[in-house]
């Protein structure tokens, strides 16, 4: 696999977040993009901050040489039919094609929690086989138009949301047509009772598009014993960039080689910048996942080369 086949780009949330402007809500776009550039980084995600049409993104995103790498969609399938969904999602989808973006991370947000501070525990779920079912055929609508549009759709599984735990993600997956590619997203994994090496191996097929985001296990079992909200999880530093947690991203990268996985990686991790300044923890996510990156190539190339042991040969005397 040629170098250039895996991409290194970060989403915006380092800097400021959306959810909880509270936190560097009063960071400029230009800030992000300058450090992150500067960093390393090829590519960013979008945020609330971008312009919300396309040839201002291009614009926006020129001057520093850097790609879109994609941009949540804040999708409302659980309440509405696909085709209601086509027609909100479309211009969304010509802002990612104009720009070169070739992967869409589609979130359910309908009767979410995800930014409110209610308990994980009362999120919401999809009680029987039925809905499971409408639910997945819709999707596989949607995804089918966004990839007529040379777009692809890489569904987020995401705390606070209909689909967060394995077994979700496993129905989501199995309902779903091939059209529906899957975000893998290693903190959300965790945090949603997964292990995240087995959950990438088991769907690495759908995985179309990755976010990189590690976690503190102390502060996830307190979440998980308190019963806190999504913000809570934020606030509290349950997240972090690779490198700065307990995830071990080595094996998920030797996971993704093998299966020639050609994208990008990106980190995105919650944090509050204040107590995590954001250019700090922004390199050392880089800088992890660049060493770790060469590793796996390295390894992945000997494997590739290495020719199978010869016998011994055998003599006579």
């Amino acid at each position: 696999m040629p170098a250039s086949a895996i991409r290194i780009g970060i989403n915006p949330i380092s800097w400021s977040n959306d959810d909880l402007p509270a936190l560097g809500g009063e960071t400029p776009l230009s800030t992000a993009l300058s450090e992150g550039k500067e960093i390393g980084y090829e590519g960013f995600e979008l945020n609330g901050k971008f312009p919300k049409d396309a040839q201002g993104v291009a614009d926006v995103l020129r001057p520093y040489d850097l790609a879109l790498v994609s941009g949540w969609y804040s999708g409302r399938l659980a309440s509405r039919s696909a085709a209601e969904e086509i027609d909100a999602i479309a211009s969304h989808v010509e802002l990612l094609k104009h720009n070169g973006a070739t992967v869409l991370v589609y979130g359910e947000v309908a009767d979410s929690i995800q930014g409110q501070r209610i308990r994980l525990v009362e999120r919401p779920r999809f009680h029987s086989a039925s809905a499971w079912q409408a639910y997945a055929d819709k999707l596989t609508e949607l995804a089918r138009f966004t990839l007529s549009q040379g777009v692809r759709l890489a569904y987020h599984h995401h705390m606070g949301a209909y689909v967060e735990s394995p077994k979700d993600i496993d129905t989501l997956m199995a309902l779903t047509g091939d059209e529906v590619g899957l975000l893998f997203d290693s903190g959300h994994c965790y945090m949603g009772g997964g292990e995240p090496l087995q959950v990438l191996s088991k769907h690495i097929d759908r995985v179309c598009h990755v976010h990189f985001k590690d976690v503190r296990k102390p502060v996830v079992q307190l979440a998980r014993n308190h019963l806190w909200s999504f913000p809570d999880c934020i606030v509290n530093g349950t997240f972090t960039v690779p490198g700065d947690g307990d995830i071990d991203f080595a094996a998920l990268l030797d996971v993704l080689m093998q299966a020639g996985y050609q994208g990008w990686l990106v980190v995105e991790a919650e944090q509050d910048p204040a107590v995590a300044p954001s250019y700090a923890y922004a390199k050392k996510g880089y800088e992890t996942l660049r060493a770790l990156l060469a590793a796996a190539q390295v390894n992945h190339s000997a494997r590739q080369h290495r020719t199978p042991q010869q016998p011994p040969e055998h003599r006579s005397l």
